[in-house]
């Protein structure tokens, strides 16, 4: 056997702010924590600064601060962990098989899940890329950018040094992919070939770059996974510039003195930010850090369009079956007789209208239990489909739809989650032991990686020599779903019927509730959103 681990001269790269060294373990180049740009507090970033000698490249970068700690729980759904918060966050991880230039492989940037508020290019266990880049052959990066008001914080209203600040998060992944294209060759990676794929806010992000005319040509295809997100989810009701004004006054600032927001530290901020977007939640005013369209970002495809250069992209649009079943079930499903799966159905949506949804749901599943119809996902999968006829209405290229329907054998068998597929895409379902189902995962695990490798690769997810079938781009009246599960299968328009019951049937959500206003050392956080 050859050195499994190697740290030395020869595994350090050139590039073009200086020389980095990484390691290698089993043959995988890792380099973390590579600074790609740099900014100050609500300005535009720029190229980071050059340096002498071999800096280090094998500890992860800051993440950006979150606003709120989440509690920890479902950890056996979705495996989180946590690493030193700092608003200078523009770090990115790389796994490559090769350094040398001439290798070429494909290049796949992940942008990480959490809304425009929160998580981390490392915060869940399955993103770690040295699985995918060893088995795919492709280069894999991860990178951290501003959320939250580091990254979405309006003050446009006070002048052209803040004209951008909503969208200073979104400018982060250009600079990366900017500096990806400077430098990516060192590390074996094609330039010419660029994926952007992310997973729930993840998934916005891609088609946030998309329809930044600026970010043109820097990447080449796209993945959004779980990622449509409904305007409603994201859009504050709350005035920005009321927002702002109430910000700087909870920090005894004048609107004269907007640029001492600057140097706030970052805990103080933080607390005033939360009081204040309290205070408008309070008065029925939503407050949510999100892209905003301006004269840099166009704005929702669904609303404006697709740009002329994301119409040449070809992209993958995925959701999962019961994307926000986290709740605990009412009882084993399993267990249950016909009558009393039926009154579960009944209790969510009527008497009268339950029989004609398990109808529907068997029509649609037929292999699964009439209970999950309860919880299929009514948030991303309806909007995902107006996304892909859309894009493949305006497209000249490939958009190709799928689902995550495999059932996971939590509480004797759950449907899929939020975040359940990210571990399959990435090779890494033995990180993720609930991703664990004899006979299946190995296979169904190598299947789902394989069509975002070959997609990486040629802009086409077949995989039929994995045994997946033929998968046929959709167009404006038919979307063309893969199903991936125990025995992948390809429908088109499948779920149509179904889902328009459910979004005449469904209750309405809750609302949101208002967070307490001074939380003590021993309050308990938020639950996982993503």
């Amino acid at each position: 056997m050859g050195q499994r681990f190697i740290c030395d001269e020869r595994t350090v790269v050139s590039t073009k702010q200086g020389k980095l060294r990484g390691y290698s373990y089993d043959g995988i180049y890792t380099f973390r924590g590579i600074r790609y740009a740099k900014a100050g507090r609500f300005q535009a970033p720029v190229a980071p600064d050059k340096w002498d000698g071999v800096a280090d490249a094998t500890s992860y970068g800051y993440i950006c601060p979150i606003l709120d700690n989440p509690k920890p729980q479902g950890e056996v759904m979705v495996p989180h962990r946590f690493w030193p918060e700092n608003e200078h966050c523009q770090y990115l991880n790389i796994w490559t098989r090769s350094i040398d230039p001439s290798a070429k492989l494909p290049v796949m940037v992940w942008l990480h899940g959490g809304g425009y508020s929160a998580g981390s290019s490392i915060e869940q266990v399955c993103y770690e890329g040295d699985q995918l880049a060893a088995k795919g052959d492709v280069v894999l990066i991860s990178i951290n950018h501003r959320l939250n008001v580091f990254g979405h914080m309006d003050l446009s209203m006070f002048g052209d040094k803040y004209k951008n600040s909503v969208n200073a998060g979104i400018e982060d992944i250009e600079a990366a992919l900017i500096w990806i294209k400077e430098n990516v060759a060192s590390f074996g990676g094609d330039p010419d070939n660029v994926t952007i794929f992310g997973q729930s806010g993840g998934g916005g992000k891609v088609t946030t770059i998309g329809q930044a005319p600026s970010a043109a040509g820097l990447f080449h295809k796209a993945i959004v996974m779980s990622g449509v997100i409904p305007n409603w989810l994201l859009t504050s009701s709350a005035d920005p510039e009321k927002f702002a004004l109430a910000l700087l006054s909870e920090l005894k600032l004048s609107d004269k003195e907007v640029e001492k927001l600057e140097k706030v530290p970052v805990a103080s901020l933080k607390r005033a930010v939360n009081r204040v977007s309290r205070s408008f939640m309070i008065k029925g005013e939503h407050v949510d850090w999100a892209p905003r369209q301006n004269d840099w970002y166009v704005g929702d495809p669904l609303q404006v369009g697709f740009t002329d250069y994301f119409r040449k992209v070809p992209t993958v649009v995925g959701t999962v079956l019961a994307e926000f079943a986290f709740g605990p079930q009412p009882e084993r499903k399993q267990d249950m007789d016909p009558e009393a799966r039926r009154k579960v159905v009944a209790a969510k949506y009527g008497d009268e209208n339950a029989d004609e949804l398990i109808r529907l749901f068997k029509q649609t599943y037929p292999e699964k239990n009439e209970v999950d119809v309860c919880n299929i996902d009514m948030v991303f999968r309806p909007i995902s489909i107006e996304y892909v006829k859309r894009k493949a209405a305006e497209s000249q290229a490939g958009v190709y739809a799928y689902q995550f329907t495999q059932e996971l054998l939590l509480d004797g068998g759950r449907e899929p989650w939020h975040c359940s597929d990210i571990p399959y895409f990435f090779y890494n379902t033995e990180r993720v032991p609930v991703c664990q189902v004899d006979g299946v995962t190995e296979r169904l695990e190598a299947q789902m990686a394989s069509s975002f490798i070959n997609f990486a690769k040629t802009g086409d997810p077949g995989a039929e020599d994995m045994g997946l079938p033929v998968w046929t781009p959709s167009t404006a009246t038919d979307v063309n779903t893969m199903l991936f599960q125990e025995k992948p299968v390809v429908k088109t328009n499948y779920d149509d019927e179904l889902l328009a019951l459910l979004k005449e049937k469904t209750p309405p959500m809750p609302p949101m509730p208002v967070p307490d206003e001074d939380p003590d050392e021993d309050a308990e956080g938020g639950a996982w959103f993503y």
